[in-house]
């Protein structure tokens, strides 16, 4: 008796249905599908039918703890970072346990119920407190089970240069966040009052990582100066104490300005460093070039180059509804068509890749490994979509039939194309392309308990 049967299963990278058994949390087979079995006496057989099944979401870049503040205590006139930064001062002065548990557990929620297993949430560690911090500590263990969520220490207004003014007050926060249990540590050097004192930031993130073992996640170059050049700095970091994929720089808008010549060497630079990129379109098409006339920059790093020069590139939500962007659904699927579009990665290989940048590229940034994907041995994380392929799923954004996690079903939501009345004889309609229409069996997919 196994836990659970997903039975008749497409996949991305194999032909034919497949079969897949789960039991005590874990895939225990992949095996192409037994059109004869019964369900082998699983607790739970998921008819696939045909449906696409795909390793979980991943978020690898959000703010949980100011998610949900839009308009709080005043909304961001300008639209500009800066100013999202000084909206956050005044919120965050407001901070409390609970309301930041109740605010970044809902969110959460979105998550799950999108099929985001994985997040990896910046928390603001410039409050002496640390309020937030312990919030989301505590809110990682409470949802182990359905989610794996990653804290990185974030000092929102630099190490150097923030309000409590000495460099060491700002190391001091740093250090505390990592003793208290942060997965991994922040910076923000383009914040800083000078290059010297990015420059330094950097090196007080990677040293703190080295000491407590942690991962490091910046804010880097996210600015539209084509003078801020702080990426070379951290790839350099990351290739000379070995950290190299346990680094990752967010953002790093600024690539949108750089020169050519430039940009030539910075990819062999982070290329060798085997450094991270995590890009969010959604955010950063709304922030940058806001002090630009025309032609306004689009304001993202070089997505399709660095893929090219492979690098491992992942698209993040970045924000939900708080002073930066207020929007958003916690939805990876609209971050990847944004990105797409932004980025212009609209070839059948990009728009895979793309895919890949809200699952398995996102997956790498965090650092998931054997913990990841559609394998024997693995934990029991799936989605199952009511689609073909990815293309089809990044083009119709369809929600997840089922989303399954440690080999339980955890959320689910019925197929419901829209009924259309229409002259001479409605009908159902799901936005399949008719030519599509004969591969698209997974309109019968169910659960068979």
């Amino acid at each position: 008796m196994t836990e659970l049967l997903v039975r008749g299963a497409r996949l991305a990278d194999r032909d034919g249905p497949h079969d897949i058994s789960a039991d005590r949390g874990r895939i225990v087979r992949v095996a192409p599908a037994n059109t004869d079995g019964d369900g082998g006496g699983a607790e739970t057989v998921i008819e696939a039918s045909g449906a696409l099944v795909s390793p979980p979401y991943v978020e690898p870049h959000v703010h949980l703890d100011a998610a949900l503040t839009a308009g709080q205590p005043r909304w961001n006139g300008s639209g500009t970072l800066w100013e999202g930064i000084e909206v956050w001062g005044e919120r965050r002065a407001e901070l409390g346990r609970a309301d930041v548990l109740a605010r970044a557990e809902e969110v959460l929620r979105w998550y799950a119920a999108r099929g985001v297993l994985h997040v990896r949430s910046h928390v603001d560690v410039t409050d002496p407190g640390l309020t937030a911090l312990d919030a989301l500590l505590e809110l990682r263990d409470r949802v182990r089970d359905v989610v794996g969520l990653q804290v990185v220490a974030f000092p929102q207004e630099g190490i150097r240069s923030g309000p409590a003014g000495a460099a060491t007050r700002g190391r001091d926060l740093l250090a505390e966040a990592a003793r208290r249990g942060a997965d991994a540590v922040g910076a923000i050097p383009h914040f800083e009052d000078t290059r010297e004192d990015g420059v330094a930031s950097l090196e007080d993130a990677v040293a703190l990582a080295e000491r407590h073992d942690l991962m490091v996640d910046v804010h880097c170059d996210e600015i539209d100066d084509e003078q801020s050049r702080f990426a070379e700095v951290l790839a350099a970091l990351a290739r000379r104490t070995g950290l190299g994929g346990r680094v990752t720089a967010s953002h790093t808008t600024a690539m949108g300005s750089y020169n050519g010549a430039y940009g030539y060497k910075l990819r062999r630079i982070i290329a060798r460093s085997g450094m991270n990129l995590v890009c969010n379109p959604l955010t950063n098409l709304a922030l940058q070039g806001r002090f630009d006339g025309y032609p306004k920059r689009r304001g993202l790093t070089q997505v399709a180059e660095m893929l090219d020069a492979g690098v491992n590139v992942a698209f993040g939500h970045d924000d939900v509804m708080d002073p930066w962007f207020p929007l958003g659904a916690a939805d990876p699927l609209q971050i990847a068509l944004t990105g797409i579009a932004a980025a212009q990665l609209t070839g059948q290989a990009q728009i895979a890749a793309a895919y890949d940048m809200i699952t398995v590229r996102a997956a790498r940034v965090l650092g998931l490994g054997d913990g990841y994907g559609i394998a024997e041995g693995r934990p029991a994380d799936l989605l199952v979509l009511p689609a073909a392929d990815p293309l089809d799923v990044i083009r119709r954004q369809p929600r997840p039939l089922w989303v399954v996690a440690r080999g339980k079903i955890v959320a689910s939501t019925p197929y419901a194309p829209t009924d259309l009345g229409w002259p001479g004889g409605g009908g159902p309609v799901d936005f399949v392309r008719p030519a599509d229409a004969p591969s698209a069996t997974w309109r019968a997919a169910r659960v068979r308990p």
